[in-house]
């Protein structure tokens, strides 16, 4: 059985994205606010910023960055499930999320090797560089 979420009308930033399970702990969630991933309307802030139900974060978590607008509030962790209900990712996010993980994988296959190079290669290599600069 879960707690309810509590019907609140603001909340601070780093424990929103916390109980929404954005970050594993609330410190790593005040790490990446001050760190500039995570803006609200456009604008770099604080952990300590109250979110009200309504606002647009831009969350950049790895290579991915998600808009958001955010629908509930807690205070509280829950399940995955019920999370979800806190916020909602646009569409035009999911697209570019889409898009630039079919772009990384396609980076990936273009470059395949077959494990260190051999001594002839590792020569073939420095003499490139020097002949480069």
């Amino acid at each position: 059985m879960t707690a309810p979420i509590l019907n609140l009308t603001q909340c601070r930033l780093d424990k929103w994205l916390w109980a929404a399970r954005f970050y594993k702990t609330r410190n790593i969630a005040k790490e990446a606010i001050m760190g500039g991933k995570v803006h609200c309307h456009g604008e770099r802030c604080k952990p300590s910023k109250n979110v009200t139900i309504g606002e647009e974060l831009i969350i950049r978590i790895g290579y991915d960055e998600r808009n958001i607008i955010v629908k509930g509030l807690a205070e509280i962790r829950h399940n995955f499930s019920e999370a979800q209900k806190l916020y909602e990712e646009t569409s035009d996010s999911v697209r570019r999320r889409e898009q630039a993980s079919i772009a990384r994988k396609m980076g990936m296959q273009g470059i395949q090797t077959e494990g260190r190079p051999t001594k002839k290669q590792r020569r073939q290599i420095h003499q490139f560089r020097q002949s480069s600069v």
